[in-house]
């Protein structure tokens, strides 16, 4: 009787303390049910700021790019032929010289002394034969003689040319016009043959070396004009022609070199800058452009948002629900870029201000602070 008892009222607190529970869950469920429906109420009236513009056609020039690196026209390490010590400098590092200029000496002093022993042994021999010439005319010496005498002359000729070639040698000169490089002598230092003077360089005008792939090589033709820019001048364009295409293919990565020559007046360009080339190709496309900030890149696609205007206001500003698209997207060109589908000419699509938008957000267009879309960012240059 006693356990008959316990078990009904074990039976009776269970289902007391089932139905506390039911309670408590209830109660929670339909609380957070209102508060969804609360901020689903609330999300569905804020108005969100965003910047946007109306998408239309273009002009479009297809181009071709690529990385390339400067080369100089004229180019050398200057050296010495003969050995000897440096008794005059006649150069500053950096300094702009001409072809024939006389950068530094070796001591020729005793070469000079040499030379001028040289002719008076010249000027003995050309007497000599020139007197025994006279002779011979008149019988008064043989012609084994008078052969002789013009075999010495012209060996003594001949040493005096050598003896001043050796002096010339040991006078260093700029080979060509060009721009020295750090002189790597000084007073007083004795040099041997092949020791570095200073580098000297040509650079108007200089030459552009990239690679493009080989598909590409029905794009190319020799004096296409090339545009050129590098990160040391980045409000410059530098404008040249391609003057070589290499006529053998990479067997390795499949690319042609390609060489365009620019020319560098002003001498901005050095050998050895990495650049960027670029170059037309084809005729203009009319495609629909947009600044950059209005593509949202991802992994998965390529995304903008489309706006659709209500009959809704803020103040006196329209208000529009904005909506996501995929979109597939060709070239850029400075600050633009081209879509090539997924909307039409004429869609207001958002700029700036994606990050706060969702598939029907209700948004306000400011363009106070409208991102850039210039096509040429870079000015004009040389």
């Amino acid at each position: 009787m006693f356990n008959i008892k316990m078990t009904k009222q074990m039976r009776s607190m269970l289902i007391y303390v089932g139905i506390l529970f039911a309670i408590v869950f209830g109660w929670k469920l339909i609380h957070t049910i209102f508060i969804k429906i609360a901020v689903h109420e609330k999300l569905s009236n804020y108005i969100v700021t965003i910047s946007a513009t109306k998408a239309e056609e273009t002009a479009w020039q297809p181009t071709l790019s690529a990385v390339g690196s400067t080369r100089t026209y004229m180019g050398v390490d200057i050296t010495t032929e003969l050995s000897g010590m440096v008794t005059y400098i006649n150069f500053t590092s950096g300094q702009m010289v001409k072809k024939g200029d006389i950068l530094a000496q070796l001591d020729i002093s005793q070469d000079i002394a040499k030379l001028h022993s040289l002719e008076a042994q010249a000027e003995i021999a050309k007497i000599t034969y020139e007197r025994n010439l006279k002779q011979f005319k008149v019988g008064g010496v043989s012609k084994e003689t008078v052969d002789q005498d013009r075999a010495q002359y012209q060996s003594s000729t001949a040493d005096v040319a050598e003896q001043k070639a050796t002096i010339a040698m040991k006078t260093i000169k700029a080979p060509f016009d060009g721009k020295l490089g750090i002189s790597q002598i000084y007073l007083g230092q004795y040099l041997n043959p092949g020791d570095a003077v200073v580098n000297t360089q040509k650079l108007a005008p200089i030459y552009v070396d990239f690679y493009l792939p080989q598909q590409d090589l029905p794009q190319l033709a020799l004096g296409k004009e090339v545009t050129v820019t590098v990160d040391s001048y980045p409000d410059k364009q530098f404008v040249g022609n391609i003057t070589t295409i290499n006529p053998m293919v990479d067997s390795d990565v499949r690319n042609v070199e390609v060489e365009a020559t620019l020319p560098n007046k002003d001498a901005n360009l050095l050998p050895g800058m990495f650049v960027n080339a670029t170059f037309n190709v084809e005729n203009p496309q009319q495609y629909i452009t947009l600044p950059q900030t209005a593509i949202s890149f991802n992994p998965y696609g390529d995304i903008v948002f489309i706006l659709t205007k209500t009959a809704d206001v803020q103040g006196d500003k329209p208000i529009y629900v904005a909506n996501q698209t995929f979109v597939t997207t060709g070239d850029r060109r400075g600050n633009q870029i081209a879509v090539k589908t997924g909307i039409n000419p004429g869609d207001m699509v958002v700029t700036s201000g994606q990050v706060k938008l969702t598939n029907g957000s209700r948004v306000v267009i400011n363009n106070s602070l409208e991102p850039s879309d210039n096509p040429d960012p870079h000015p004009q240059g040389h």
